[in-house]
């Protein structure tokens, strides 16, 4: 498949996604991208268009697997979220599977007391 295809697939599907996950003052989203070398998750309020709360491996220094890592990353992000007054938020995995490192970020969310 040629690399071409498949970031119009990824867009296609997060398309897909996005059509039932809505970010809302209430119930933010928690939007995740994954690249080859790091992994961002935002908490997002749709109606108001702003952005409440992000993180990613790049501002998180922490060491280990990749998994651990996305996982730190979900942590922190339910930290920083808390911090902005969120508690209850819907998970956008734009796009991608939800295993592995996605889903390590919404485990390390809910771990670090958001509820998704």
């Amino acid at each position: 498949m040629r690399a071409k295809d498949k970031v119009a697939s990824l867009r296609r599907r997060h398309r897909r996604v996005r059509k039932k996950v809505i970010g809302t003052a209430e119930r933010p989203r928690l939007a995740v991208y994954r690249s080859n070398r790091h992994i961002y998750a935002q908490v997002i309020d749709d109606s108001a268009g702003r952005t409440l709360a992000a993180a990613s491996t790049q501002d998180n220094g922490t060491e280990g697997s990749p998994k651990d890592r996305a996982k730190a990353v979900g942590v922190s992000l339910a930290k920083r979220a808390q911090d902005a007054g969120v508690t209850k938020v819907t998970f956008d995995r734009g796009g991608f599977q939800y295993h592995g490192r996605v889903a390590a970020v919404a485990e390390g969310a809910r771990e670090g007391g958001l509820e998704l």
